[in-house]
């Protein structure tokens, strides 16, 4: 289906031309009816479309020549909205609605993507929350339902709630049939991703800082805290792999990086979430201090990739250590990230920014055929009890967008603010605001100079089953 625009002192002859350049025929190799049963053809050449009374909204339907059957591309008329435009008759008007809707969805979608296999396999899957008899409230026999037993939808949020620990992000696989669960069958749907740059082509005026107007310009963005998450959990094979990272840090003292590498499978405790199980960490040449870690260009690259291939892996996230001895005899380390002072520092989550822009999540229902990322953070911090703990996370699709067009930094001062960077004669940039509650409970709007960081970040829980035991400081 296909919107064609044209007016209403268009002839036949220069709209058959306009269609048959949209859909690649030749003038002769395809024919258009009024009716979908093959009817009322549109044969006169030098009529204009209000006398054959094609109006704005009515669905017209293109049969290629020699077509046996009923089936055939439908199109939707859409003409200018101005004086000569031609008015919707109250037989087509909802349908002109629906029509150009399923329109815009369809081609701002992506189906030929090659999406992973565990997001294939879950696409597959019910998803359902099955849930037993309830002995006190269900009045009905065995093979009864009831709104008290009934099956749930995976992204029922009172249910995530009341989980131990409760799940403050949906997964991104309920998100999805969160979407697509209405009566349209997510006919309307198109994840689409944010941009902050000016839109190119615009020629009613010069280029910027010379001019921009509504058409090009991009909209004002503002933070909002990421309803689901594309990882629900992460997990190492064995304490191994955790321990031979941290040896670098026992000997030397400074702190260190690395990549993950591993597979993303079914995390069956939340419903239709995704775990990265985490095989082996890469460690690529870096400058490494007490402080502060840099990487240098790494010439192995290509070839880690390649035997990760081989051997069924992929890269799925990043590791980094922020440890402080305090007690040297006994092994302890300081806490130093919590509530009080940050979890992801800004500069960290504009590399993780970077990082998942790199690895982009595959995406049927996106027009660009991505879909925020599965690539994970994970730090080796102190923890409340002063051992080594491990925490995970992910930045948002909203602090990807800004990290992808230049548009956050990093305060010198404060590790816990970023800072939206403001236009230049170089770069327009967007406003970009956050909401807070002030001391009343009312919600203020605040412009994102600068910008509490946690807005940015989505916890990942840790399935450290093994690591405590296994890691000896």
């Amino acid at each position: 289906m296909k919107k064609i625009p044209a007016t209403k002192k268009e002839t036949a002859a220069a709209f058959l031309n306009k269609v048959g350049k949209e859909f690649g025929f030749t003038s002769n190799g395809f024919s258009i009816y009024l009716n979908r049963n093959k009817t009322d053809e549109i044969r006169s050449q030098s009529k204009t479309l209000s006398l054959l009374k094609i109006k704005h909204g009515d669905m017209l339907y293109l049969y290629p020549s020699g077509s046996p059957g009923p089936a055939g591309e439908t199109m939707d008329v859409a003409t200018p909205h101005s004086s000569s435009s031609l008015p919707s008759t109250s037989h087509s008007s909802s349908s002109s609605s629906s029509s150009s809707s399923s329109v815009m969805s369809r081609s701002h979608s992506a189906p030929h993507i090659s999406e992973d296999e565990i997001d294939q396999y879950l696409a597959k899957q019910e998803g359902k929350i099955y849930r037993n008899k309830d002995p006190q409230l269900c009045r009905h026999g065995s093979m009864g339902k009831c709104v008290h037993c009934v099956p749930l939808e995976p992204f029922d949020e009172e249910y995530l709630s009341h989980l131990e620990p409760p799940v403050k992000h949906m997964s991104f696989h309920a998100y999805i049939r969160k979407l697509t669960g209405g009566a349209d069958k997510g006919k309307f749907v198109a994840l689409e991703n944010i941009s902050c740059k000016i839109k190119s082509g615009c020629e009613g005026h010069p280029p910027w800082p010379e001019g921009i107007c509504t058409k090009c310009q991009p909209s004002a963005i503002t933070l909002n805290r990421q309803k689901y998450r594309h990882i629900d959990n992460i997990m190492f094979e064995n304490h191994t792999i955790a321990d031979r990272f941290l040896d670098f840090w026992r000997k030397t003292g400074s702190q260190r990086m690395g990549f993950l590498y591993g597979r993303y499978t079914e995390h069956k405790d939340i419903p239709l979430a995704i775990r990265a199980e985490v095989a082996a960490i890469y460690e690529p040449p870096q400058i490494a201090s007490q402080n502060s870690v840099e990487l240098v260009e790494d010439p192995k690259a290509a070839a880690v990739e390649e035997i990760a291939a081989k051997l069924g892996l992929r890269k799925v996230g990043w590791i980094f250590t922020d440890l402080l001895s305090e007690d040297t005899r006994i092994g302890t380390v300081k806490y130093t990230r919590n509530k009080d002072s940050y979890f992801l520092s800004a500069e960290e989550c504009i590399t993780a920014g970077h990082f998942q822009n790199q690895q982009c999540n595959p995406c049927r229902l996106s027009p660009d055929g991505h879909f925020g990322s599965k690539f994970i953070t994970v730090v080796a911090t102190g923890g409340p009890d002063n051992q080594v703990h491990f925490e995970g996370y992910q930045v948002s699709n909203q602090c990807m967008a800004l990290v992808r067009d230049e548009c956050l930094l990093p305060c010198r001062d404060a590790p816990e603010l970023g800072y939206a960077k403001e236009s230049s004669t170089e770069q327009y940039v967007p406003d970009v605001f956050y909401k807070d509650k002030d001391k009343f409970g009312n919600d203020i709007t605040y412009l994102a100079r600068p910008l509490p960081v946690e807005y940015l970040i989505i916890d990942v829980s840790m399935n450290e089953c093994g690591l405590k035991k296994g890691i000896d400081q």
